[in-house]
């Protein structure tokens, strides 16, 4: 889209061609009042105080588009007549519990109140009961509901669970006279919401979504409420305290809300999680799993002895990527200084895949990120369950089907109901196992640029084409559609006889003839459906900007080398942009900072991991250390990121830098290592009190800085090796969390109840004898496990998901290296 200029105000401004006025005019601080509408989603028209003149005619700022030379007024006598009359409407029978609402203090309706300058009711209507209503994690008040809608388009435009919608009220018709009387929008806003209440679209009692809490963060009133916070504080008594979530490599911009715990008890605590919702969403555990700090009365100076002598013993430091960039550094730091090995297995894999990618890509990073996602109107996703995975990328591609009107590719062997509920334009293809190479493939041989790709890459791709003649059927397009007139005719009429003539006059030619058509094997490989193509070029068409996601199924395949060198070539040589989710919290930092070593030696630290030694933010450990949400740091985001992150409660015991400094580092603070990450791989130089930390109005983001993409020597080959069509044979198990757990600290906290077990879809289950609840021995040719069956409905199919979130459960033990397996299960 080019830049135009326009006028509001008196005021001439840049923007987009095409771009919505409100956005344009909140983009260069110009203030229009709206409820309704969400930046990143489709406007609602359900306020209508966002009402504007725009040449002369009067428009609503969310709906319409910025034009070269538009003039626009804010605000005119008849505008501000319509604004106050909406207010007013609003006010209607509006409880008048300001003083325990959860949202007084912070509440929309409020301060758009008070600035329409509302200080008289001239509207009354016979109001309707209007009780609470539980559901689950989601506490919903009709009595404070206005109705705008924000939270089924959230639910919609930015998730993708469709689990809202507006219901029927109940209420008494408004007078007639109100129609006569009223300003126009005001009144049509009125009846609107006399008529309606939210409600949930699968007519349920309780919300099954995949619960993370946006409708309620974005509710302008106190109607939606996340279930845990009502009534326990006033929001103007809580200090928000800026951080990013450290559950997934998403790096989502988060507040803490916190202030003392009690009268009797001085020490802070969370009450709950906030978000700029109009530029990021989070999912239920960064906004439900906020407590999973480890709480530390007094430093152990005993236990800390043993850990520094423990230190002094050990060769090697075995860790997870749930840790800040500074303390990555410290342990590097350690690694140069001692000689220690530093194992981190998933971190490993995902370092050997970027550099085994650099070397035809000559970037130490992939070269987009999920805004890339958010922009396109054509997206691929490839080895990665997406929803559990990282779920902003997950809403990154919803958000991409509905706002942009775009399409997608869901490739993946695990069958995933919540993406095939984002709509049409989401095709799906649940391919074997091992058989992402072939996925690759495809899209090269799609997308690619023949003419630049190298020429034996086209003829290994060439080598999966074949003609075959085959006799079809060719039917008059134009008839079938008489044919489906007369059709429905028949149905509304019931004239048979007639129309059983005209569909006799009507049958269709049927030409048989013999036809060479194209036989494209790779699409046989993954098991596409016979009419793959045809909607494939049906959803391309009109579409312009192309996004491709890949995750972790692929860093860990047993041909990954060979995956990483076919992602590099399709973002070199189609129109691709790349995006690739690192694994844990801060796997890519991790991999950028560490040098790390796939064996351990005889003796181990383990950080947040089993060791000989064993220093743990989990509790249980040799020596206690502190959660990332009692920590200063920086974390490394998917979007490549640094984002610095804030202590949301105090921790009382020691830290990996005391460790640090007692044997021989020297940093008063762990955030003084924040300036020196390695420059050489993309970080800056940069004071951790220096990053800054929120957005624009624009929705520009200033948080810690993007890191350098740093260029590489290619190596000159791109060469790809061929692969088998190999299957795994016998009940696939695949290594993956559920929806709101990521890892041990999202399981200890109180709001996310997911239990541990064997996942089953309800599928799978009512194939076989299983019920939910059994206990079960889980077995491959790795190890074994007795587990209980856990049911889940946002899988189906008959692949058994494993977690991680349960250390206990020790599901890595069934797998070799690969997300997926075959394992027997039978009932204990």
């Amino acid at each position: 889209m080019s830049k135009i200029t326009i006028n509001i105000d008196g005021r001439e401004i840049q923007t987009q061609e095409g771009e919505y006025i409100l956005n344009a005019a909140r983009a260069n601080d110009i203030f229009i009042p709206a409820i309704c509408y969400l930046t990143r989603c489709s406007p609602t028209l359900a306020c209508r105080l966002c009402l504007v003149e725009a040449d002369g005619k009067q428009v609503y700022a969310c709906n319409a588009k910025s034009k070269e030379g538009m003039s626009v007024v804010t605000s005119t006598e008849n505008i501000i007549k319509e604004r106050r009359a909406i207010m007013e409407v609003y006010d209607v029978n509006h409880p008048l519990q300001c003083g325990v609402c959860d949202q007084s203090g912070e509440c929309e309706l409020q301060n758009y109140t008070l600035e329409m300058g509302v200080d008289a009711q001239h509207y009354a209507v016979k109001d309707v009961d209007r009780s609470d209503i539980d559901w689950g994690h989601i506490h919903y008040n009709p009595g404070l509901c206005i109705v705008c809608e924000r939270c089924v388009t959230a639910c919609k435009d930015m998730i993708g669970d469709n689990s809202l919608k507006t219901v029927p009220r109940g209420a008494d018709a408004l007078e007639a006279e109100y129609k006569e009387s009223m300003p126009k929008d005001a009144y049509a806003m009125w009846n609107k919401l006399n008529k309606s209440l939210i409600g949930l679209t699968s007519g349920e009692e309780m919300l099954d979504c995949t619960s993370c809490g946006e409708c309620a963060a974005v509710c302008p009133v106190g109607a939606l409420v996340d279930t845990h916070y009502i009534y326990t504080t006033n929001a103007w008594e809580c200090k928000q305290i800026p951080a990013t979530c450290g559950h997934c490599s998403a790096g989502c911009q988060i507040s803490y809300d916190v202030k003392h715990t009690s009268i009797d008890n001085t020490d802070e605590k969370i009450y709950r999680v906030m978000n700029e919702w109009n530029y990021v969403s989070l999912c239920g555990a960064g906004r439900y799993g906020f407590d999973y700090q480890n709480r530390v009365e007094a430093k152990d100076a005993a236990a800390f002895k043993n850990a520094v002598e423990a230190f002094k013993k050990a060769d090697t430091i075995k860790f997870t990527s749930t840790i800040t960039n500074e303390e990555a550094l410290v342990l590097q730091k350690l690694k140069e200084k001692f000689g220690y090995k530093l194992v981190n297995s998933e971190a490993k894999a995902f370092q050997t895949f970027l550099n085994d990618y650099s070397e035809i890509s000559g970037t130490k990073l992939y070269g987009y990120d999920l805004e890339a996602t958010h922009n396109a109107n054509f997206v691929i996703s490839v080895g990665t369950a997406l929803k559990s995975d990282n779920p902003n990328a997950r809403y990154a591609l919803n958000n991409s089907m509905t706002v942009n009107k775009g399409a997608g590719l869901y490739f993946h062997p695990l069958k995933d109901p919540v993406v095939e509920g984002f709509g049409k334009s989401i095709m799906t293809m649940y391919h074997a196992p091992l058989q992402e190479e072939a996925v690759l493939y495809l899209i090269l041989d799609l997308f690619a640029d023949k003419e630049k790709l190298p020429s034996d890459i086209v003829s290994y791709l060439a080598s999966f084409h074949s003609t075959k003649t085959v006799t079809v059927e060719e039917v008059i397009k134009e008839e079938v559609t008489e044919i489906v007139k007369v059709m429905k005719k028949n149905e509304e009429t019931g004239e048979e006889e007639e129309v059983e003539e005209e569909k006799k006059k009507m049958v269709p030619k049927k030409i048989s003839k013999e036809v060479e058509v194209d036989d494209n094997r790779l699409l046989e490989i993954l098991g596409a459906d016979d009419n793959f193509m045809e909607a494939l070029e049906k959803n391309l068409a009109k579409k312009d900007t192309f996004a491709l996601i890949a995750g972790p199924d692929l860093y860990t395949h047993p041909n990954s080398k060979n995956l990483a060198r076919l992602l590099a070539l399709i973002e070199k040589y189609s129109a691709f942009e790349l995006t690739m989710i690192p694994t844990l919290t801060n796997s890519l930092g991790v991999a950028l900072i560490c040098e790390l070593d796939d064996e351990a030696g005889s003796y181990t630290i383990g950080y947040n991991t089993k060791g000989d030694f064993t220093l743990s933010a989990l509790g249980g450990g040799d020596l206690d250390m502190p959660a990332i949400n009692q920590q200063e740091g920086t974390l490394t985001s998917i979007n490549k990121r640094v984002n610095p992150t804030n202590a949301a409660v105090g921790y009382r015991g020691y830290e990996l830098n005391d460790i640090a400094n007692a044997l021989g580092l020297n940093a008063e603070l762990v955030i003084e290592y924040t300036k020196e990450l390695p420059v050489e791989m993309g970080f800056r130089a940069e004071e951790f009190d220096n990053l800054p930390n929120h957005y624009d109005n624009d929705g520009t983001e200033h948080r810690g800085y993007l890191l350098e993409n740093i260029s590489t020597p290619a190596s000159g080959d791109e060469s790809v090796a061929a692969f088998s069509d190999e299957k795994m044979q016998g009940t696939l198990i695949y290594l993956a969390n559920p929806v709101r757990q990521f890892t041990p600290f999202t399981y200890k906290t109180t709001n996310l109840d997911e239990v541990s077990g064997v996942y089953m879809s309800e599928e799978f289950l009512s194939g076989s004898d299983l019920n939910e609840g059994d206990s079960v021995r889980v077995k491959s040719s790795s190890g074994e496990i007795v587990a209980n069956i856990v049911s889940d409905n946002k899988i189906s199919g008959d692949i058994v998901v494993l977690p991680t979130f349960d250390s206990k459960l020790n599901s890595e033990a069934l797998f070799s290296s690969y997300r997926f397996a075959t394992a027997s299960i039978e009932k204990v």
